[in-house]
């Protein structure tokens, strides 16, 4: 991937009309909607507003991340605030496969493993031939090897010890806002949950 496109998939934090924290997106996204009129950048040391074409007419400091076009450099905007309100997001987390291995950091949760996405599996912890149900106080990740050990038993069954009890999240596990480590967001993420990535 080139670093202009590494650039454009930075995160962006997205604030709410009073200034709340409610989603974090890319960098290109937060463009677009720069371009379209329907957010402004904020400069989060003066805590100023800037349209795009108040924003594309400073220059970028020194090292700093830009998007460079054959004219131009852009800087990468870290915070937008949305020109009308927007709903606060809700805290209810969407039962799936992807939010279940986010949850559990893409770690098997009888074993340790962390084998990444492409092998991460989803382990019924009661199996649903014994009517465990599909649910985030009913499934875990697992590792391939560890999911096929426990089959279709119970962990007690197997042998096997689930290393943490599996539990709902209060938090949207798409995007975890402070593990970002963008400084220029510890002014609006103060004890904050973290936020999805729109």
């Amino acid at each position: 991937m080139s670093k202009s496109k590494d650039v454009l998939q930075q995160p962006t934090l997205i604030l709410n009309r009073n200034w709340q924290p409610i989603h974090v997106t890319t960098v290109v996204r937060a463009l677009v909607m720069i371009w379209n009129g329907a957010a402004r950048v904020v400069q989060p040391d003066e805590y100023r507003l800037y349209t795009w074409d108040e924003w594309a007419a400073f220059e970028p400091a020194p090292g700093a991340p830009c998007i460079r076009s054959a004219t131009a450099r852009l800087m990468v905007p870290e915070i937008i605030c949305l020109a009308r309100f927007d709903r606060l997001p809700s805290t209810a987390v969407t039962f799936s496969r992807r939010n279940v291995a986010k949850r559990d950091h893409l770690t098997c949760q009888y074993c340790g493993a962390q084998p990444g996405w492409e092998t991460i599996t989803i382990d019924h912890v009661i199996p649903r031939s014994r009517g465990g149900a599909s649910s985030w106080t009913n499934c875990v990740a697992a590792c391939v090897d560890c999911n096929a050990r426990k089959a279709d038993r119970t962990p007690e069954q197997a042998g096997m010890k689930l290393k943490h009890r599996p539990v709902r999240p209060d938090w949207k596990p798409l995007y975890a806002a402070r593990s970002a480590g963008v400084a220029s967001w510890s002014k609006f993420l103060e004890d904050k949950p973290s936020l999805a990535l729109a």
